[in-house]
């Protein structure tokens, strides 16, 4: 669940810090008093888009946290495989946001704004004032259904998945095969001068580093044995060289060896690296003749770099790529050489991954079909839980023109408002007030399979109010059962239902203007539902509403815990 939000120096707020809680919490306060702040702070965390001009008056940054505590094993499973490891259950999500750029960080490690929405898409389901209109996209409504059934059919989807990929493959695979026979003609005599022409150059792997290096010795072959005969001279045959000298210390040293046991060790020491001196002489004598080349050898070295350089080119940056290369266009020829036979093959292979797809579509949506016979029924009890007495919805269910990954279903979500009316798609006859509510529905029914804590409803009452607003209230505090809830609100009705209850004000000292929020306790929340229903003129008799719509909203809750 969403347990601390800390937002400093954007619009209103200079810093503010909030401690959220189990069940439903709400959040009221006047107009204009930052309560969409608050909630675009939480969108900030989570990587959404920001203009400079969020940023509070003189300050040169802004800076949102947020705090997840995690139980839910199916959450801590989808962020270990974003690489994200929750810390003792804790998952912190900051972004600092300064003009023109922002730092995002997931537990105090800096993370690209893509890995921050999609660890946000694990940890929170924010539902904005007009997130309803989604539901007037038909290509939204099979995700939903499938998210109901996702337990049903996640095998069956999963193996459509990959048949579906499979046969495209082979589709695509088959399409660019076929070619006339004059392509074909043209085609198989470029592969072959291209195979030819690697085959005549008799590649080892290899062979282009050792051809590098001997080029290297060879284009400085005469720095290389000016100093090696150099260096041998001074070893070995110049005046005065090492070896001489060395064999005359030997001899001084040899006369006193047989007196003196320190001595005689120093006189075997140097004996030991005279004989050493004399090995390394023959081997730089040696290595010197090695480094004598003629121009042929230079010649011949040089082109053949030219020739494997020049298939480098054309083929591959090394020479295992050239030959990788030179395979591959060996098996295109024969497939090319034994084209009508291929083509047959290719054609069967296609034909059986169709049936295996088509067989799993069939059998995916049979089972898609019986779930959404559920989940209509569920949502239509919700509908008339919200006022909608005589709605009838239904999931449509239309076979798709082509194989797609998702199967062969499309899916649309038709209603009738009133009874006698036709069924008709969501976005023919719903408002938008109509619309929060069956949203609001369809997350009531869905709040159970839903993997994400976490819900945030910003103004879901708009449009709606008496009794409509009171069962709207009643599906929150249903919801809040299950899921921890954060909503934004204007009705009584729904704020008399909070867990916990926070007040959202502006604050005016000194001439600078602050947002602030606080936790409230019963008798300032009672206090809040009376502004809320009285408005400029709060009576006795406002009051005493308030707290008995607080203690009838608590009875309330009571009995839908009891029918969980």
């Amino acid at each position: 669940m969403l347990q601390n939000l800390h937002v400093k120096n954007l619009a209103l707020i200079d810093e503010i810090e909030v401690e959220f809680q189990d069940g439903l919490n709400i959040l009221t306060g006047e107009t204009g008093a930052g309560k969409s702040i608050i909630l675009g702070s939480v969108n900030l965390a989570l990587g959404a888009r920001y203009h400079k001009d969020i940023l509070r008056p003189g300050a040169e940054y802004g800076f949102v946290e947020i705090t997840f505590c995690l139980e839910n094993e199916e959450q801590i499973r989808k962020l270990k495989e974003l690489d994200i490891y929750p810390e003792e259950g804790i998952v912190t999500l900051s972004r600092r946001m300064m003009a023109g750029r922002s730092v995002s960080r997931i537990n105090g490690e800096t993370v690209p704004i893509s890995l921050l929405k999609e660890a946000a898409a694990i940890l929170i389901d924010i539902h904005g004032q007009h997130e309803h209109q989604s539901l007037l996209y038909r290509k939204n409504h099979l995700g939903i259904t499938d998210a109901y059934a996702r337990e049903s059919i996640e095998k069956e989807k999963n193996e459509t998945q990959s048949l579906f990929h499979a046969y495209k493959a082979l589709k695509k695979e088959l399409e660019e095969f076929q070619t006339d026979e004059a392509q074909r003609a043209k085609e198989l005599d470029f592969l072959k001068f291209e195979v030819q022409e690697i085959r005549d150059a008799q590649l080892r792997p290899g062979e282009d580093e050792e051809l590098e290096g001997l080029y290297r010795r060879m284009s400085n072959a005469k720095r290389i044995a000016d100093g090696i005969w150099e260096a041998y001279g001074y070893t070995s045959t110049g005046n005065e060289n090492a070896s001489e000298l060395l064999s005359r210390a030997i001899r001084a040293l040899s006369e006193t060896a047989e007196y003196d046991e320190t001595a005689s060790g120093l006189y075997g020491q140097l004996s030991e690296i005279d004989s050493l001196l004399n090995d390394f002489n023959r081997e730089l004598a040696e290595y010197g003749k090695t480094c004598e080349f003629s121009e042929e050898e230079l010649y011949e070295t040089e082109n053949r770099l030219n020739e494997i350089n020049h298939l480098k080119t054309k083929y591959g940056n090394e020479i295992e790529s050239i030959l990788e290369y030179c395979k591959k266009q060996e098996e295109r020829i024969a497939l090319l050489e034994d084209y009508d036979q291929y083509v047959e093959d290719l054609s069967l292979r296609c034909r059986k991954a169709e049936e295996e797809l088509k067989k799993a579509s069939l059998k995916l949506s049979k089972i898609r079909k019986k779930q959404a016979g559920l989940l209509e029924t569920e949502i239509e009890e919700g509908l008339k839980e919200l006022n909608f007495e005589k709605v009838s919805f239904v999931i449509h269910f239309e076979e798709t023109a082509d194989y797609t990954a998702e199967g062969i279903d499309e899916v649309e979500f038709q209603i009738s408002m009133n009874e006698g009316q036709p069924l008709r798609p969501l976005s023919e006859v719903a408002s938008g007030g109509e619309l929060s509510r069956i949203m609001l529905a369809i997350k009531t029914v869905m709040a159970k399979k839903d993997d994400i804590e976490t819900l945030i409803f910003d103004e879901i009452d708009v449009g709606i109010s008496g009794r409509t607003a009171q069962k709207v209230s009643e599906k929150m505090a249903l919801i809040g059962n299950v899921h921890q809830v954060i909503c934004i609100t204007h009705l009584a009705q729904i704020a008399a239902m909070a867990d916990h209850h926070y007040r959202i004000e502006k604050r005016t000292e000194n001439g600078d203007t602050r947002t602030a929020i606080s936790l409230l306790n019963e008798k300032e929340s009672q206090e809040e539902l009376a502004r809320i229903l009285g408005g400029a003129e709060i009576t006795d008799t406002v009051k005493k509403s308030a707290a008995e719509m607080r203690s009838l909203a608590r009875e309330k809750k009571k009995s839908l815990r009891g029918t969980e």
